[in-house]
């Protein structure tokens, strides 16, 4: 069990890297192709934007596919759609191809969260989804610096080692995955669009959405808030950046035993308390190394229990819809980090180069209240009848609590 859930990681790892790896090859892809700078920086926005879009609509679409083909279906998409992306000739065919790893993408990511919470007891399931999701954080630490250092003399390069690691988790998921429990039963698209009726999706999503949005409008230009701490060195710059994705690992691992132990809702609210202090304080930790260095450790932590938290409880909202839910939550994660360099640049024009984290403070709260008031126990009660009402079926336990006991299945996977 324990290696098919890394094999699932290993493809995350793979779409965390495709990800995050082309703000480091932007230059190199510029020159090559004979294009601006800022034009070569779409790609990361269509790749963002594909992504959320596609994710929910490719979830609802393939709702009858087994999981295991799902999952084989969709690293094929992606490795194929990077290959393709290694050998284009110019910019709108490797634009094409971005959309198309955008959509392997999108189908994996989700359907990966799910299958890990089938392969696992209740009670683990927070830490399952966070061995998955731990791929992404991993990708942050270890395959943007890796794939940049890669794409230093040709960008392709990067591109084939985002393939590598597709085909690798291919390969060993075709080998060690058997089928996993089956899906709810087949419905048309409408009936199958009928969970985001549940207040509780609604407030979860929104609550990802605003939560990243805040994040990645400081985290994009890290750069700029820590200059007077790094005084524009290349190499503390670097250190701060390690550190934030070693925190991101670590956050990833302690939200899932955080979510197992204490539950979503304080998980939530205690990482978003986190987020938005440091938010506010970073005008006066981004002077020094050590406030930077500070910053680069706590909002990471917070921010990656979080974002194990959000998957955990839409999936145990409606286990049946499990991958349309968390296809949901990764097309809200996408669309903040799409906005949040919006969000940013429009920061810094209004409150300078100093004061621009305070904006992210504010949506923060915005986060943190959506989280409270989505996850009181008398809100999910509420929901509970709206859920019965809209014919989702039976009503999900209260999902902000840890996951109690339940008699463990005899499961292939």
């Amino acid at each position: 069990m324990r290696l098919r859930l890394l094999l699932l990681a290993l493809g995350t790892f793979a779409v965390g890297t495709d990800t995050m790896v082309m703000a480091g090859i932007l230059g190199r892809i510029s020159g090559d192709l004979g294009v601006s700078v800022p034009a070569a920086g779409q790609l990361v926005t269509v790749f963002a934007l594909s992504y959320a879009l596609l994710a929910p609509v490719l979830a609802a679409v393939t709702a009858r596919w087994p999981r295991r083909r799902l999952l084989l279906a969709a690293l094929t998409v992606f490795t194929a759609a990077n290959a393709l992306s290694a050998l284009a000739p110019d910019y709108p065919t490797l634009l094409a191809t971005r959309v198309l790893a955008a959509a392997g993408a999108a189908l994996y990511t989700p359907t990966a969260s799910a299958a890990a919470t089938a392969l696992v007891p209740p009670e683990r399931r927070g830490r399952a989804i966070a061995t998955v999701l731990g791929g992404m954080t991993v990708a942050t630490a270890l395959g943007v610096p890796l794939g940049t250092y890669v794409g230093r003399a040709d960008w392709r390069l990067t591109m084939w080692l985002v393939t590598a690691l597709g085909a690798v988790a291919l390969l060993g998921l075709a080998a060690f995955l058997r089928e996993l429990p089956a899906p709810a039963p087949s419905v048309g698209l409408r009936e199958r669009l009928t969970p985001l009726r549940d207040g509780r999706v609604l407030g979860a999503v929104a609550t990802t959405f605003t939560f990243f949005l805040a994040f990645q409008s400081v985290y994009i230009f890290l750069g700029t808030a820590v200059r007077p701490a790094t005084g524009g060195d290349a190499d503390r710059l670097s250190a701060v950046l390690l550190v934030t994705g070693v925190a991101s690992v670590a956050g990833s691992w302690l939200g899932g035993r955080a979510v197992d132990r204490w539950g979503v809702r304080k998980v939530l609210l205690t990482g978003s308390v986190i987020a938005v202090a440091c938010f506010a304080a970073l005008p006066w930790l981004g002077r020094t190394m050590p406030g930077a260095l500070f910053y680069a450790l706590l909002v990471p932590l917070a921010g990656w229990s979080i974002s194990v938290a959000q998957p955990h409880r839409l999936a145990s909202l409606n286990p049946g819809n499990a991958p349309l839910l968390l296809s949901l939550n990764s097309s809200a994660l996408y669309l903040g980090m799409a906005a949040g360099g919006t969000a940013g640049s429009l920061a810094i024009a209004l409150l300078g180069e100093r004061w621009f984290p305070l904006a992210a403070s504010v949506m923060g709260l915005g986060a943190m209240a959506l989280a409270a008031r989505t996850t009181r126990p008398a809100a999910a009660a509420g929901t509970v009848r709206g859920r019965a009402a809209s014919g989702t079926g039976t009503p999900a336990r209260d999902a902000t609590a840890p996951t109690a006991p339940e008699p463990v299945r005899s499961e292939a996977g």
